[in-house]
């Protein structure tokens, strides 16, 4: 199938081309995979992020929730819990970064989606949850809070064009490959220094010799190959374990559903009024945090007992001047 001259003009491509770019192409690979590496890990962190701001506010809100409205909505709880997540983190930041300066700049969550994919994680979960069955029992919320999370399409890719699992997967195979790029570097050193020991004359002591030094600095060359693929091997799987993403969307999927179940637990319900209006990312969020506070007020003062009427009727207004007298 093959001529023996295409098979030789093969090798020698290999041997002396090939060779020539192996180490430079390992080390360009090397650093491209420590770009990637943090790429994927910093959009991993933010959903870490996310579920934990969540968790803090919802565990704030069960705190300072008084026993009348235990009767609460699940979906309501949640959805409020969201929002208020969501708009304390991103759109309110505008207007308090001037005296608490957030350490993720407005420019990240552009190019990075975070702020996108943090909106659609606030809608999948209120659509997961529109139409459970409130019962006694836990639904899977592990089931939920996965599928939540597999659906957001900004966080399966890194500023919605690199795949973070494909990107992982790969990244994981590169420890392998850099060593068996570098024992390849070696025997391709070993294959274009053998050649030369066929010119070498034994009665030509000076030129034999001469032959041998070369051999020697080709193969100690061609060793380094190996030594550098080695600690590149090990570089990177000191990477791939110290940002491991799949340990992070643990504790992000553990994070969330331990918040989905504490709300659940404080509920008895999971009504949603029909006139009740859906989650609006592009909402002012002053008018939204605003019109939280309010309600929240107007809750506490229908709670104030009232004084009967004919209490009302005794209490009288001193004037300042019989006070002083008094």
């Amino acid at each position: 199938m093959f001529s023996q001259e295409s098979i030789k003009s093969f090798i020698d491509f290999i041997t002396n081309d090939l060779a020539v770019y192996l180490l430079p192409a390992m080390l360009f690979t090397f650093f491209i995979a420590i770009a990637l590496r943090f790429l994927v890990h910093y959009t991993v962190t933010r959903e870490l992020w996310f579920a934990r701001e969540f968790y803090k506010r919802i565990h704030d809100y069960l705190d300072t929730k008084d026993n009348v409205n235990n009767h609460n909505s699940f979906y309501i709880s949640l959805k409020k819990g969201l929002e208020k997540t969501y708009y304390e983190l991103f759109v309110i930041r505008s207007y308090m970064k001037r005296r608490n300066p957030d350490y993720v700049m407005d420019m990240t969550d552009r190019v990075f989606l975070i702020q996108e994919g943090c909106a659609r994680l606030v809608k999948e979960s209120l659509r997961q949850i529109k139409h459970l069955r409130y019962q006694k029992e836990r639904p899977r919320f592990i089931e939920i809070t996965k599928n939540i999370f597999d659906n957001n399409i900004c966080f399966k890719k890194v500023m919605g064009i690199i795949p973070v699992q494909a990107t992982h997967d790969v990244l994981n195979i590169l420890p392998g490959i850099f060593i068996v790029g570098g024992i390849f570097g070696t025997f391709l050193g070993i294959m274009a220094a053998l050649p030369e020991l066929g010119e070498m004359k034994l009665e030509d002591v000076e030129g034999a010799k001469i032959i041998m030094d070369n051999f020697l600095r080709s193969i100690s060359f061609s060793m380094s190959t190996s030594i550098i693929g080695i600690i590149l091997s090990v570089a990177m799987t000191f990477l791939n374990t110290l940002f491991d993403p799949e340990k992070i969307f643990l504790k992000t999927i553990n994070r969330f559903e331990n918040t989905m179940e504490l709300l659940w637990d404080s509920c008895e319900n999971n009504h949603l009024p029909e006139e009740y209006p859906d989650f609006d990312q592009h909402r002012d969020p002053v008018e939204a945090l605003a019109e939280d506070v309010v309600e929240r007020q107007v809750q506490k003062n229908n709670k104030l007992p009232s004084l009967p009427k004919k209490e009302k009727d005794e209490i009288k207004i001193v004037p300042e001047d019989d006070q002083k007298a008094s």
